[in-house]
């Protein structure tokens, strides 16, 4: 009897050799489809917020409206601004120092001569107001923005409405040249079919023509959430969006944070924040054996050697983050006294980011890539709105915190995304590093040429990319 049951036992137990593992593989990747499900709907919470000065008001619904909006000027204040400029005191130059020890002070008595003799405040203002602008107070503070739709649609075209957000020390103004690119293609010769926008460019809350924040932690993610709302309240369900500097962080969290919302992302700067032993093994080795860690013979260029080119040289570019990120008020207060002040400190930036070699140059190589008038027009809108030193805050309120510990820091984003890398960036980020937070990369694009601004300096280029990576998204 014994020997008769051999065989059926021996028949079950080979039975469970298969069943088990079956079971078990079956198990597993249900739960790692589980794990990895979830994963992908991990967002950031939307939450709410109140930045409005003292306690949010217990009744009443807040005003939704949307006021039409204009930029103004007055002769109290261009005379006011002269005064200052006349009375301007300068540090002697030290010979042959360029750029090297920040705005050269003798091209700096240039640039305050043309503003005072030459910039006409009136007309530029002109310029701005050329587009629809528009406030509306969400969270308890005024949001402004500009809002361009296409002149012409052609039959049967979609227009794809496009968020543009800018960083600092820019402003809304970066946009005005590739604004016509993108709503108005055809005009352009960038009509390549199909891809038309509407275009809305707000302003940071605290930047330009947008209430600062009266109350403390207004980060990145409130930023996101007061933009949503502002899309909501156009009428948009889903659209695109577009940023560089403090914008790419900003319009990442948007997409970390209601990514049913977002049809593409389309970023010109990436920050990562992770670091770790794999991000080391992938700095050392890839000098030597790139395509071991995945980066390209173009990646290498621009980050090797690594030492000179991600630490040495954005210790040089960040000494004001360090100021901004801890005691924005105090070097605030200065700049937001003195236009001089303030148009050194701020177009120092636009030399340097723009083209680190203009480091060498007597003028920062200012002029070489963007007019006196654009920017000064862009230092005035600042000066005439007292904006400087909420916008320093804005650093203070997102480095303050650890960064690995913030909302957005565990959150992937899933959301179709084209990076355009341009090579004078003050980082580069390889593809193969930004698809440990993209998830979803459609275009990474090595841009032949451009900085830190752009849409400001390289406005055809980066619309020809912004349509590109459209016109993929679209096709999916």
């Amino acid at each position: 009897n014994t020997i008769l049951c051999l065989p059926r036992s021996f028949e079950y137990s080979q039975k469970n050799a298969v069943l088990v593992p079956v079971a078990a593989l079956g198990f597993g990747g249900m739960l790692v489809y589980w794990m990895r499900s979830r994963q992908k709907i991990k967002t950031i919470e939307m939450g709410d917020g109140w930045w409005g000065s003292g306690e949010r008001p217990l009744k009443g619904k807040e005003d939704e409206s949307i006021r039409p909006f204009k930029i103004e000027t007055s002769d109290k204040e261009i005379e006011d601004l002269h005064r200052r400029l006349e009375q301007a005191r300068y540090a002697p130059h030290l010979e042959g120092a360029a750029f090297h020890y920040g705005f050269n002070s003798s091209y700096l008595q240039k640039v305050v001569a043309y503003w005072r003799n030459q910039f006409d405040w009136c007309k530029q203002v002109e310029v701005l107001n050329k587009y629809a602008h528009f406030q509306t107070t969400i969270e308890g503070i005024d949001i402004h923005f500009i809002h361009v739709k296409p002149s012409y649609v052609p039959h049967g075209r979609a227009v794809q409405p496009l968020l543009m957000v800018h960083g600092w020390p820019g402003s809304f103004y970066e946009f005005y040249k590739i604004i016509p690119l993108l709503t108005e293609p055809a005009r352009h010769s960038l009509n390549e079919g199909d891809v038309v926008f509407e275009v809305i460019c707000p302003s940071i809350p605290g930047y330009g023509f947008s209430e600062a924040p009266h109350q403390k932690g207004f980060d990145t993610i409130a930023t996101a959430r007061i933009f949503h709302k502002l899309m909501n309240r156009l009428g948009f369900k889903e659209y695109y969006l577009q940023g560089g500097d403090w914008g790419s962080r900003i319009t990442t969290n948007m997409a970390q944070m209601l990514p049913q919302s977002v049809k593409g992302l389309h970023l010109n700067l990436v920050f990562i924040s992770r670091q770790g032993l794999r991000r080391m093994i992938s700095v050392m080795l890839g000098a030597y054996v790139p395509w071991l860690v995945g980066l390209t013979r173009e990646d290498v260029q621009r980050m090797y050697p690594f030492i000179q080119k991600n630490i040495y040289e954005l210790l040089r570019e960040s000494g004001y983050l360090h100021i901004q990120a801890t005691k924005p008020d105090t070097a605030g207060c200065g700049l937001n006294d003195s236009p001089v002040g303030l148009a050194a400190y701020i177009l120092e930036k636009f030399s340097t980011w723009t083209d680190k070699s203009f480091l060498h140059k007597d003028d920062g190589g200012l002029e070489s890539k963007y007019s006196l008038d654009e920017l000064l027009t862009n230092v005035m809108i600042y000066w005439v709105t007292s904006s400087i030193v909420s916008s320093m805050r804005f650093y203070k309120e997102n480095i303050s915190k650890d960064p690995g510990l913030t909302a957005d820091a565990r959150v992937g984003v899933y959301v179709p995304t084209g990076i355009a890398a341009f090579p004078q960036e003050l980082v580069h980020t390889p593809r193969v590093w930004a698809k440990d937070i993209f998830k979803n990369i459609i275009t990474y694009s090595y841009m032949p040429r451009g900085g830190h601004f752009a849409a400001f300096e390289e406005p055809k280029l980066l619309a020809q990319d912004i349509m590109h990576f459209v016109r993929k998204v679209e096709q999916l």
